[in-house]
């Protein structure tokens, strides 16, 4: 018999806000996050904007000798787990290890910009190589120093879907729970990616926003005049544990995880197919899995990277899937930009937070609603809207084709 499974815990360090409620907070206040980007110089570039994090500060979290071992993405991976098991009331250390609680983690390019930083410095200082380097730049760092800091034997894996890493860390260990293979599940995602080559190499294919006036609008989700994405950091993660499990414990639930696929469209690295079948597949997929009527979803956060292509083919996939009244819409990159492959979970823990509130986000910047956009379709503009959401589905979409679904629910 499956494991019905429910998230409890919630951490997040984002341009907006961190923690649960530092994100959700900023998430009330209505205003991006997205600002001129300080971290190098941008003269060479079209894009000139970031969600930077600059109220973050290493040392507040991790002393020096630590600091050498691991860079600034497996800092956020072991930050927002700290913050999620405490927000979950759980508290694991390596003096009581656990076979039972596990790591399901995802990142786009985990260490690479330690990678080219340590390069520049290799070139500049006559091949001085740092001897934690192979360390830091894998992908699973992040996971790898998450199980040792807390002591977690269980199920470990890190995944690098694209842009639908975080979906994919939470539907997978999702997965690990309702099979039984444990208890308790730390899922999440993070991403340093801004330096410089990194930075140029998504400018170059020219799928990052040109905005130059105003930062605060240069993600426009589903509007008529967005130009493309807007690079950030962070991460956000979840606590999954079998409801059995939390309800011996009394532990607060936010959302129970009702279904998650994923499928790829087999078609092209940076294209979605123009009528967006296999998002279309994922989503029906997923509501057969909640054994849930279309018209049962009352919120539906959108990948809704700004780029003018996909957010277009997913407006369309929505409408084949939900008709031509669907439910409430709203695309959340406007506040935080795109930490690439963690975006995924902060949109889970957004989904949790909304039905935790009665709340729907806006689409910030959406003030010329993109013609893919019909008259039933229920795009959540400027402002946000106090509704009860039962049923939540978040969608992700990656490089390579990749399509991530999962379906939230409220626990009466």
């Amino acid at each position: 018999m499956s494991s019905r499974v429910v998230i409890t815990g919630i951490g997040a360090v984002t341009c907006v806000g961190h923690g649960r409620q530092g994100l959700w907070e900023g998430i009330l206040r209505e205003r991006s996050g997205i600002s001129h980007l300080t971290r190098f110089d941008t003269s060479h570039y079209d894009a000139k904007n970031a969600g930077e994090i600059n109220d973050y500060q290493p040392s507040d979290y991790f002393p020096p000798h630590k600091l050498k071992r691991i860079d600034r993405y497996a800092q956020f991976a072991l930050v927002l787990t700290r913050q999620a098991l405490e927000d979950a009331g759980l508290n694991f250390t390596p003096e009581n290890p656990r076979d039972d609680v596990g790591v399901s983690f995802g990142t786009a390019l985990g260490g690479i910009t330690t990678a080219e930083i340590t390069h520049e410095k290799f070139i500049r200082e006559n091949h001085s190589i740092p001897a934690a380097l192979a360390l830091q730049v894998f992908g699973g760092s992040g996971h790898s120093n998450i199980a040792i800091a807390h002591g977690l034997r269980g199920y470990g894996t890190t995944n690098s879907n694209s842009c639908a890493s975080g979906t994919v860390a939470v539907g997978e260990a999702y997965r690990v729970i309702r099979e039984g293979r444990a208890n308790v599940m730390v899922a999440g995602a993070a991403e340093a990616p801004l330096a410089a080559l990194t930075f140029g190499a998504f400018d170059t294919i020219k799928s990052m926003s040109k905005e130059l006036k105003d930062p605060q609008r240069a993600v426009r989700p589903f509007d008529a005049n967005r130009s493309g994405f807007v690079m950030s950091e962070g991460g956000g993660s979840v606590v999954l544990e079998s409801l059995e499990h939390a309800q011996a414990r009394g532990a607060h639930i936010y959302a129970e995880v009702l279904g998650y696929t994923l499928n790829n469209d087999a078609y092209h690295m940076t294209s979605s197919l123009p009528e967006g079948e296999a998002a279309v597949a994922a989503m029906k997929y997923v509501l057969d899995e909640a054994q849930l009527r279309p018209d049962q979803i009352d919120y539906i956060n959108a990948h809704a990277s700004s780029t003018p292509m996909n957010d277009g083919i997913e407006a369309r996939a929505i409408t084949k899937v939900f008709g031509n009244k669907t439910p409430a819409v709203s695309g959340t990159k406007a506040y935080y930009g795109h930490p690439l492959g963690a975006s995924g979970a902060i949109e889970v823990a957004l989904c949790c937070l909304g039905i935790e509130n009665s709340h729907i986000p806006p689409t910030l910047n959406c003030s010329d609603p993109c013609a893919e956009i019909t008259p039933g379709f229920d795009l959540v503009r400027l402002k946000g809207r106090p509704q009860p959401i039962k049923y939540a589905l978040s969608n992700s979409f990656g490089f390579g084709g990749i399509n991530a679904s999962i379906v939230l629910g409220r626990v009466d």
